[in-house]
């Protein structure tokens, strides 16, 4: 926009009274093309010699950032950075500083599961922990508005925001949400594995995007296909549908599910049909020794 369109915009919107006021002390100041674009937070209040310092140095400049479900902290930290929010590694340290979590009442490590995904209004300038303390705010305000049954004590939020987490990986459809679920309390419910790779994936450093059977072998902490129980945290940042699911899981019996490769999975309750379906939908088109099913 030319100095003249951006004058007479402010005026329209009643932030300046005289546009050619405005555009004869940008003139006199040689700051006509030094405005920079972008999405700023401006009021009528504002003296025209702050509105025009805001608007050439960016002080007052707003981001909308999308952070989408599934994003682990790391994502997030490298989302905002790249957006010039914030130091990466300055936001993951702050994600795990305990004073930090227990001001914020967190009981668990760090702040991965606990910042939710959402499309956000940012300030160039907010502190690292400003932006994270809103990202946790929205997800307690979420978090409160669902309904639950009495399966995981809703009290007991580590353990509700990393099963959610690991739906939230396993699958991308709503609808299957609950039915995911349902498999993971099963297997809980029997001392089984719950053997999900997003988890193995997540417990491994520098993954190339190549899961081995190598790697379901190799002992870590989030490796569920060699430890029973639930991993030691969330694996990534649920959305609303995924935590939902958690907390009212669909009723089945249901212990094993398969990617049918189109985005949807199989469900199973006993081995042999869960065999069977692998063969199908898997076996028979496999080019590497990832594996698929679950």
């Amino acid at each position: 926009m030319s100095l003249y369109s951006i004058a007479h915009l402010l005026a329209r919107e009643t932030i300046i009274k005289d546009p050619y006021t405005f555009m004869l002390m940008t003139w006199f100041k040689r700051q006509g093309k030094k405005i920079q674009w972008g999405d700023f937070e401006l009021y009528a209040s504002m003296p025209p010699r702050v509105l025009l310092d805001y608007l050439t140095t960016g002080k007052n400049m707003i981001k909308r950032i999308t952070i989408p479900e599934g994003f682990s902290l790391r994502q997030i930290a490298e989302r905002l950075a790249a957006e010039k929010l914030v130091d990466a590694k300055s936001f993951l340290l702050s994600a795990q500083d305990p004073q930090f979590l227990a001001a914020l009442g967190i009981r668990e490590t760090s702040l991965e599961g606990f910042l939710f995904p959402d499309t956000y209004i940012f300030r160039r300038g907010m502190t690292i922990q400003s932006i994270q303390k809103k990202m946790f705010l929205r997800f307690k305000e979420v978090l409160g508005g669902l309904t639950h049954k009495a399966i995981i004590d809703p009290k007991d939020i580590g353990k509700v925001v990393t099963l959610a987490s690991i739906v939230e990986k396993e699958t991308g459809l709503a609808a299957e949400r609950p039915l995911i679920a349902s498999v993971f309390y099963n297997r809980l419910k029997i001392g089984m594995a719950l053997q999900s790779d997003p988890t193995v994936i997540y417990g491994i450093k520098d993954f190339n995007g190549n899961l081995t059977k190598k790697d379901l072998l190799t002992p870590t902490a989030y490796n569920t296909y060699v430890k029973q129980g639930l991993p030691p945290g969330p694996i990534a940042n649920p959305g609303r549908e995924s935590l939902q699911a958690v907390l009212t899981p669909a009723k089945t019996d249901y212990l094993y599910f398969v990617s049918k490769n189109d985005g949807s999975h199989f469900f199973s309750k006993d081995l042999k049909t869960h065999n069977r379906a692998v063969a199908r939908y898997q076996l028979s088109g496999r080019t590497n020794n990832k594996p698929k099913a679950n």
